[in-house]
């Protein structure tokens, strides 16, 4: 009788707190914001530095302030003689010519030369695979990157995958448009004519198959 009585006691604190969780409206939160990428077409390609990147800066006749340093998740960088220097979604060149700006403050005629180790580059850049691939993840665009090279990466398809109708998803002109892709006739019949250009900042999702 008593173990009847406590479970009834915990059914209607249950229902209790149940009708007030439901009763309370959470806020809801904006869609996040689609980041375009500054590359239109395969030709147009620059490399821009990310968060994670090793910057290594060159000052000529001044090793003193010269050296390596790395692109915080800000997207800033400290030198030993300027703090907050902002390189990420820069060029090198950008970079270095950004630079040369601030010490021409200090120093007569700064000439700097930017190189990138690591090769992060910025999250508007990675192409993100998502679905049934082997290993779903984000990837660091490099130019002239195929659909085939993508897949290679994520080590091909699920067996579970409906390849034919994946899509390929790319932000233009501020929106997101859809392109149908054919990967199960790429990698598995060996279709060239599959294999299309992927951009910087594309989204591949490969459906799960109903059968």
């Amino acid at each position: 009788m008593e173990k009847l009585i406590i479970l009834a006691i915990k059914v209607t604190l249950f229902i209790a707190l149940s009708s007030i969780i439901s009763g309370c409206s959470s806020p809801t939160l904006p869609p996040a914001t689609l980041h375009q990428s500054t590359t239109t077409d395969v030709a147009s390609y620059k490399y821009l530095i990310g968060p994670g990147d090793v910057v290594n800066i060159f000052v000529w006749r001044h090793p003193d302030i010269s050296g390596t340093f790395i692109a915080r998740p800000d997207g800033m960088i400290t030198t030993s003689l300027v703090e907050d220097i902002p390189v990420a979604g820069k060029t090198p060149t950008e970079v270095a010519r950004s630079i040369e700006k601030i010490l021409a403050t200090y120093i007569r005629d700064p000439n700097v030369t930017v190189t990138v180790n690591n090769f992060v580059g910025p999250f508007s850049e990675q192409i993100r695979v998502i679905g049934e691939a082997a290993q779903p993840q984000a990837i660091n665009y490099t130019q002239h990157m195929t659909l085939l090279d993508v897949m290679i990466q994520v080590g091909g398809l699920t067996e579970f995958a409906n390849g034919n109708s994946a899509i390929l998803v790319r932000v233009e002109n501020g929106k997101q448009t859809q392109y149908d892709i054919y990967i199960e006739d790429l990698i598995k019949n060996g279709e060239i004519s599959a294999n299309v250009d992927v951009l910087p900042g594309d989204i591949i999702v490969i459906p799960e198959t109903w059968f």
